[in-house]
């Protein structure tokens, strides 16, 4: 084996414990969010619509670190269940700005016990999980940063 090829170990990836955990927080979710109809994908964009409705489609992509081609398909779907409404801003054509239907206000009374029964059902104190969304935190931030400086190089 050469002396390079240990970058090559999974075990030593920092990408893949992310990515394992992100899949795990994933399967976590699927139960809880099937009761009310949503995936995560839409229970995020939910949680930014219930603290600010209406929003524009691209404060939603930054929001959520998703691009249009992903978001939009997704909205189509939340608007043909009848959570969310999309409409052209009338003072910019160009902008979609996404809201809140009555029924998508209501899911949010169900959706309070959610943080909370998957928090139950993890192994970390309080302490453990504000220190692990700050670090997570931080990271997506230099992530973020990261991507901005290849794009623009």
């Amino acid at each position: 084996m050469r002396e390079d090829d240990d970058f090559l170990r999974l075990d030593l990836q920092v990408c893949f414990p992310l990515y394992a955990a992100s899949n795990l927080f994933s399967r976590l979710y699927r139960p809880v969010l099937a009761k009310l109809g949503l995936t995560y994908p839409q229970y995020l964009v939910m949680l930014v619509l219930w603290e600010q409705a209406p929003q524009s489609v691209g404060t939603l992509g930054e929001r959520l670190h998703l691009d249009s081609g992903t978001l939009t398909p997704l909205l189509k779907r939340m608007a043909a269940a009848g959570l969310v409404t999309r409409q052209r801003d009338a003072t910019d054509e160009r902008r979609v700005l996404v809201g809140l239907t009555e029924q998508g206000e209501a899911l949010r009374d169900a959706a309070r016990d959610v943080p909370l029964t998957l928090v139950s059902g993890l192994a970390l104190s309080p302490g453990d999980l504000t220190e692990l969304r700050a670090t997570v935190q931080h990271l997506v931030g230099v992530l973020a940063a990261a991507e901005a400086t290849i794009a623009a190089s």
